[in-house]
């Protein structure tokens, strides 16, 4: 199987904590030279420094905050290496109900999430063409097969970007640029200690029983970890998943209760 990345770029957005550095970290141990992505710069020259690069790699990385996305569009502007990996990643919006939700909190979230990722998309894909070779990876949600409660405005937009994604797969196809979503369900990062202690706060229960709570419905009986999640992400990027295109990959333990 060929897993091999050494001599190309990977873009990783998102990238100083959780599935977006622990991606970057895979990506880079299969020979990928990586450009992070995120909005804090001393993070971003720490993880740089924490990524292999024993294979004559040459990483670097952007500052860019997806809350201004044509901030982003400048920075990308000026950026002009061949690219042949897109890892797509950001921080979901906040929890909450659909119809509590503010018209502004839709606005947000798609701007931060759909529209920058077609920034990006736009600006490296003729990278791809000339390379001969494109992997964009959206990491999404299973909320994109069932819904998760209280999240409603992520439920939205994460469905949103998970049909973009297959449009964009039948218009790219025929160039070798393949385009999937890897859709994490519960994984120990940030994001996830964040709407345990929501739920824990309005529910007036402890975190400790939300969190045993959301355990009793995964089937392998844990909750996961960000490097699972990369390890699909790192696979879909390779030589080997070459023919696999416009799909949806949960990495959920077994819990979303759809095929």
């Amino acid at each position: 199987m060929n897993l091999d990345l050494t001599g190309k770029r990977a873009v990783v957005c998102g990238s100083t904590q959780g599935i977006g550095k622990a991606s970057a970290l895979e990506l880079a141990l299969l020979g990928a030279s990586i450009t992070l992505v995120s909005r804090n710069e001393e993070k971003l020259k720490q993880v740089v420094r924490e990524l292999p690069s024993s294979n004559q790699q040459h990483h670097d990385y952007l500052v860019a905050d997806f809350s201004f996305p044509d901030a982003l569009k400048t920075t990308i502007a000026h950026y002009n290496k061949p690219v042949h990996i897109l890892i797509n990643n950001t921080g979901g919006p906040p929890a909450g109900l659909a119809i509590d939700a503010a018209s502004e909190d839709f606005i947000k979230a798609f701007s931060s999430h759909l529209l920058c990722n077609q920034i990006l998309v736009q600006a490296f894909v003729p990278s791809m063409k000339k390379e001969k070779y494109g992997r964009i990876i959206n990491i999404i949600s299973t909320s994109v097969k069932i819904p998760l409660k209280g999240l409603g405005v992520s439920n939205t937009i994460r469905g949103a970007v998970a049909n973009w994604a297959k449009t964009l797969s039948v218009e790219l196809g025929q160039f070798g640029i393949t385009v999937n979503n890897v859709l994490p369900g519960a994984t120990m990062t940030g994001r996830l200690e964040s709407i345990i202690q929501s739920k824990a706060d309005k529910s007036g229960n402890t975190v400790d029983e939300i969190q045993k709570e959301m355990v009793d419905e995964i089937p392998a009986g844990r909750i996961g970890e960000a490097h699972e999640v990369a390890a699909a992400v790192a696979f879909l990027a390779s030589p080997a998943a070459g023919y696999i295109n416009g799909i949806n990959v949960p990495v959920d333990g077994g819990r979303t209760g759809s095929l």
